[in-house]
């Protein structure tokens, strides 16, 4: 198989300058704060202030503030996390936890990336992704998972250390790897549903990595779970940072044995196959453009296509 995979997936691709070496320099803060230039990025839990959110279907877009507003003069240093360059400027993370500001400024609004992730630009998108990993991270180790004491963050917030000197473990950034594969038997692509899912939505098929198991091993088992279908071949395709809460999408193509039969199982209350005319059809609605379990279906589709699969979609 060979299907289109050099673009990158949504909240991923070159969008933010990481700049990492800054982050062992103990005058980065004082330097970053001082740049003009710099940009906060406002978070509180998982929500982030964002200007243009409402219910209207406009491009909702980050209220980045500067470095003199009361929210980030009040905000302690242990609270703020170097994201790197942004559209060539500094830009930093303000993780107020759980205590939201009392009143967000004028025009903006505390919220959700998953519901908005569609609008935002896409750059921006990537960047909110990035920053909620983070906050995540951080709420989930303000305690040492050895010894219990307090932690606190290093390097430009990108480690976390254990208070107690006995211990001193270093804690480091934790993604959860996801495995994502669309089946197919040549002609027709198999794909199943969740019962909390709107009516008629169909994606392609899931599951975490397990202990000991290898990608190919995972996705072998994850299809033979879900739908009773055995697969003779697994390719890579791409991946996709999916912060909900703390995933990485490692995306895959696999061809089913002949004649595979369907048995429903685990997490799915339903597993069919649709053709390629099904697809091009509008049947069953899928994923959203941006969802990686979308391009799998499209990169698939689009290869035997002369209209692409997103095209008849819009």
């Amino acid at each position: 198989m060979d299907f289109e995979r050099d673009a990158p997936n949504f909240f991923s691709g070159p969008y933010v300058d990481r700049r990492s070496e800054r982050r062992e320099t103990a005058s980065w803060l004082s330097e970053v704060r001082a740049d003009p230039r710099t940009r906060y990025l406002i978070a509180s839990g998982t929500a982030q202030l964002m200007h243009g959110a409402g219910p209207d279907g406009g491009m909702p877009r980050i209220a980045f503030l500067p470095g003199d507003h009361p929210i980030v003069l009040a905000a302690a240093p242990e609270q703020l996390v170097l994201l790197g360059w942004f559209e060539d400027a500094p830009c930093l993370l303000v993780d107020l936890g759980s205590a939201r500001a009392e009143e967000a400024p004028a025009g903006t609004t505390f919220e959700e990336l998953r519901p908005l992730s569609g609008r935002v630009p896409r750059e921006q998108a990537a960047l909110l992704a990035y920053a909620r990993a983070l906050s995540i991270w951080r709420v989930r180790n303000r305690f040492c998972g050895l010894c219990g004491s307090p932690t606190r963050p290093e390097r430009a917030g990108h480690v976390i250390r254990c208070t107690n000197p006995d211990c001193a473990q270093e804690i480091f950034p934790r993604i959860e790897p996801a495995v994502i594969v669309l089946v197919t038997d040549g002609e027709r692509a198999l794909l199943g549903r969740q019962p909390t899912w709107p009516a008629g939505r169909y994606s392609t098929i899931a599951g975490f990595v397990e202990p000991g198991e290898s990608l190919e091993d995972a996705v072998a088992r994850e299809v033979l779970e879900e739908t009773g279908v055995r697969v003779r071949r697994v390719d890579y395709h791409s991946s996709q940072p999916w912060p909900f809460p703390s995933s990485l999408m490692l995306g895959f193509h696999a061809i089913a044995e002949q004649g595979a039969r369907i048995r429903v199982g685990g997490e799915l209350d339903d597993v069919r196959w649709f053709s390629r005319e099904e697809l091009a059809s509008g049947i069953p609605t899928l994923p959203p453009a941006h969802a990686i379990s979308f391009r799998l279906i499209a990169a698939w589709f689009d290869a035997r296509s002369s209209v692409p699969l997103a095209a008849l979609r819009a």
